[in-house]
Parts: C-alpha cells; structure tokens; sequence
C-alpha cells in the first residue's frame, strides 16, 4: 500500500494529543471503496487520520471519517436517552419520559441510518462497542447527577453538538456529489435543534 500524508481530523473541542488511534484487529483485507487495504495495520488512515490532499478520492476518506464519528456519538446518545428516560423523576415524569422513549428510539434509527450510509460506501464500521467509543468526540457530555435538570442540561448539550455535527458533515458530502448523505443530514439538524428545543421549553 502507497503511503500517504496524514493528518489529524478533530472536531471543534477535540485536542488531537489525546486522540487514540482505533483498534481494529487482524481482519485480513477490507474492501473499501478505494480499494483493498492490508489490515496488518490498523485502519486509521481512514478512522484517525484521513489524508490532508485535495481531490474527490480524500474527500471521499473525510465525509466516512466524518460519518463514522457521527454513528458513534448517535449510539452514545441513544444509550444516554434511554437511562434517562428510566432514571428521571419529578412532576413532569410522564411527559418527560414518554419524549425521551421517543427520542432514544429515534437515536436507533438515525444510528442505523447513518451506519447503512457508510456501508453504502463500500467501508466497515467498527466491529464492538469498543470501536465506536474510540470515535465519539470528547464534546460529549456525561450525565453525573441523578437530579433531573442536570441530565436534561447534559442531554440538550449534546443534542446541539449532535446538530452542529451533521451541519459540518453536509458541506463534505455536497461536495463529493453525496446527495443522500447531504439530504439526510438536514434531517439531523432539524431533528437534533428539535429535541433541543423540547428540553429547552421543559426546563423554563
């Protein structure tokens, strides 16, 4: 495999000194859309450090760099939405919890959606949950208060990272000719500035 320059690919909040490169395993040879790649080393030059060229090839490797990370933090916040919806308490449980259900049930599905868009591009996802943990941004808040303001402010965080992220994914999708991965990701945003909005009204 030719060797190329590499650079790190971070998001707003992320400092590229702590990103770890991703495990992926023995796995023999990938197929992925630009070709075959020996996994005797790990598949970071898409997954990290996609190339710093120009060209519609590297902005190929951006947009499933991008699209993988975006997966990985879908998953995380369905699994925040769904302890939350089981964890909440206080006079307006009943409306909370029946949104949150909503909401980490929708978070499955945007997952799975944005996963079946990379494989449509001819590239793996991670293979556990280990793997997608490796690609979430450290932008993600964690809930660390069983008080239900505090997980609903840690939620509606990261629902707005959530939308911002899709909105820096479009333009790298347009600009390969990405139609339905462009299409797709104004979904997102509206959906993600959507439940932001719910919180919002909930917590005044």
């Amino acid at each position: 495999m030719q060797n190329k320059t590499t650079k790190q690919i971070t998001h707003r909040c992320r400092d590229p000194q702590k990103q770890a490169p991703v495990g992926w395993g023995d796995i023999g040879a990938v197929k992925v859309g630009f070709g075959l790649m020996d996994m005797q080393e790990p598949l970071t030059a898409l997954m990290v450090s996609p190339p710093a060229a120009s060209g519609q090839q590297d902005g190929k490797e951006r947009l499933l760099h991008a699209l993988v990370q975006l997966a990985a933090y879908l998953k995380e916040l369905e699994t925040q939405s769904h302890l939350i919806h089981l964890n909440y308490e206080g006079s307006n449980f009943l409306s909370i919890h029946n949104f949150l259900k909503d909401q980490y049930e929708a978070h499955l599905e945007q997952f799975d959606t944005v996963a079946e868009l990379v494989r449509s591009m001819d590239m793996y996802m991670p293979m556990c949950a280990c793997g997608l943990k490796e690609q979430i941004s450290p932008c993600f808040q964690n809930v660390k208060t069983y008080q239900g303001v505090g997980m609903l402010t840690a939620y509606l965080s990261n629902l707005e990272h959530l939308g911002q992220m899709a909105k820096d994914v479009e333009p790298l999708a347009t600009d390969i000719g990405a139609l339905d991965v462009a299409n797709y990701m104004a979904d997102l945003v509206g959906a993600a500035f959507k439940g932001a909005w719910f919180i919002k009204a909930s917590l005044r």
